[in-house]
């Protein structure tokens, strides 16, 4: 059986904690997480904390784990988390870049983001991000 870290704060701790915990310019999630702590630093336990605070007991182990481990700066922020990884603009961003300032169109003086969409073969949104990140406004290239 697992058993929940135990919890002792500090005074400064304590102070903070409580602060978030009536902070109304606070996020609501940074307000409760000070608040399973301060119920955990009571001696509560994990599933009383959820009953109170009607969040799940799995909430409550998470962060009373994170506090235990990296105090206030634990619970302070979210981790980091991925998206999804880029793979289509890493293979084309060269040769748009590449078009878009070497290449001419035909019947036209300069690359619009559609008619280099569809002559690539990519969307209108990629080669918008890829000028946009690159600085690049062939319309106002004389």
């Amino acid at each position: 059986m697992r058993v929940a870290p135990e919890i002792k704060l500090s005074q400064k701790e304590q102070q903070t904690l409580e602060q978030w915990k009536r902070g109304r310019t606070l996020p609501v999630r940074q307000r409760d997480r000070a608040a399973i702590v301060l119920l955990a630093a009571d001696d509560w336990s994990n599933k009383e904390i959820a009953e109170e605070l009607s969040v799940k007991q799995h909430t409550v182990g998470r962060w009373r784990s994170r506090f235990a481990e990296s105090r206030l700066e634990g619970i302070s922020k979210d981790l980091p988390r991925g998206g999804r990884p880029r793979k289509a603009r890493e293979g084309i961003e060269s040769e748009i870049i590449r078009k878009t300032t070497q290449e001419i169109p035909k019947n036209a003086t300069h690359w619009s983001t559609r008619t280099l969409a569809e002559h690539l073969g990519v969307s209108q949104s990629m080669v918008h991000r890829v000028w946009r990140a690159n600085g690049l406004k062939p319309h106002l290239i004389p």
